[in-house]
C-alpha cells in the first residue's frame, strides 16, 4: 500500500479523453474501472489525475491474499490495549482521497465485496467490527483497475461489480505518443526512441510465440533508461525487453533476432 501527497502532476500523455473522462467521473462522485494489459500506462495516470484534482492518492496491489480486513482495518493489541487501526481504504475515505486499487480481480472475491456500498449512490463504508458507517466525501473517489488478457472463469469482475463502476479502455499508445513518452522518462535521443517503438510495434504483432504478455511502454522505458546510461541499445533490449517477456530459450532467440532486425546486433 503507498499513500501519495499530490502536487505537481507526474508526466503523462494522454491517448484520447481518459484525463477528461476521469475528472468528469470525479465531479459526479462516480467510481471509475480501467482496463488495459500490463505496462501500458494507468497507474501513472491515475498518478497524474490525483495530482491535477489536487487529491491525495492511496494505492494498494491487489493480491491472491487481500482479504478484507487489509482493506478496511483491524483490531490491533499493543501495549496491553486492543486499538482499531484502520486499512487503507478506510483511511481513503475518511482523508477524501483517492483510492486506486491496482489489479483489483487478484483480489479474492470475497474482498470485493465490501467496494460495493461504496460504489454505487451509497457512497459509504460499513466497519462491522466497530458499528462504524463511514460516509465518503465528495472529493473521495474509488478507481480500480485490471488487464483483460488475465480475464478467465476464477479471475474476473462479478457482474454485480462491474456495474457499478464507469469503465475506461487504455492500451498500449500510438507510436508517436509512445515515442514521446520514451525520450521524456528517459532522455534517450528521438532516434533511439524511435528504435524502441518500433521494436514494441514488431513484437506486438508477433502471433506464434507463447508470450504471456508482450513489450509494454514500461519495458521500452526500462530499456531506454539502460541505453541512457551508457548501455548498449541492443543489450539494453535483451535485458530489459527480452529477458523479461521469456524465460524460454528457443523463444528468446526468435524475439533476439527481431531485435537483431530492428536494433542491430547487442555490442
Amino acid at each position: 500500500m503507498n499513500v501519495l501527497p499530490q502536487h505537481t502532476p507526474p508526466y503523462y500523455a494522454a491517448q484520447g479523453a481518459e484525463c477528461q473522462l476521469f475528472e468528469h467521473a470525479w465531479q459526479q462522485q462516480l467510481p471509475l474501472l480501467i482496463k488495459g494489459p500490463t505496462g501500458c500506462g494507468k497507474t501513472r495516470f491515475v498518478e497524474h489525475m490525483a495530482a491535477r484534482l489536487g487529491r491525495p492518492l492511496v494505492t494498494v496491489s491487489c493480491h491472491d491474499d487481500l482479504s478484507a480486513s487489509d482493506l478496511v482495518g483491524r483490531f490491533l493489541i499493543g501495549q496491553g490495549n486492543t486499538v482499531w487501526s484502520d486499512g487503507p481504504l478506510a483511511r481513503a475515505v475518511r482523508n477524501g482521497a483517492i483510492c486506486y486499487l491496482d489489479e483489483v480481480v487478484e483480489a479474492r472475491k470475497d474482498t470485493t465485496v465490501v467496494l460495493h456500498p461504496l460504489a454505487d449512490d451509497r457512497r459509504i463504508l460499513p466497519i462491522e467490527r466497530t458499528g462504524e458507517e463511514l460516509a465518503a466525501p465528495p472529493e473521495f473517489m474509488l478507481v480500480i483497475s485490471y488487464n483483460p488478457g488475465y480475464q478467465n472463469l476464477l479471475k474476473g469482475l462479478k457482474p454485480s461489480t462491474r456495474q457499478r463502476f464507469v469503465a475506461l479502455s487504455l492500451d498500449y499508445p500510438a507510436p508517436d505518443i509512445e515515442r514521446t513518452i520514451v525520450q521524456n522518462e528517459t532522455g534517450v535521443s528521438e532516434i533511439i526512441a524511435g528504435q524502441l517503438v518500433r521494436l514494441a510495434t514488431a513484437l506486438r504483432c508477433l502471433t506464434d510465440h507463447d508470450l504471456e504478455e508482450t513489450a509494454s511502454t514500461r519495458l521500452l522505458v526500462a530499456a531506454g533508461r539502460l541505453a541512457a546510461s551508457g548501455l548498449p541499445l541492443g543489450l539494453a533490449c535483451r535485458a530489459a525487453i527480452i529477458d523479461a517477456l521469456t524465460d524460454d530459450a528457443d523463444t528468446a532467440v526468435a524475439l533476439r533476432e527481431v531485435v537483431r532486425a530492428v536494433i542491430g546486433d547487442e555490442s
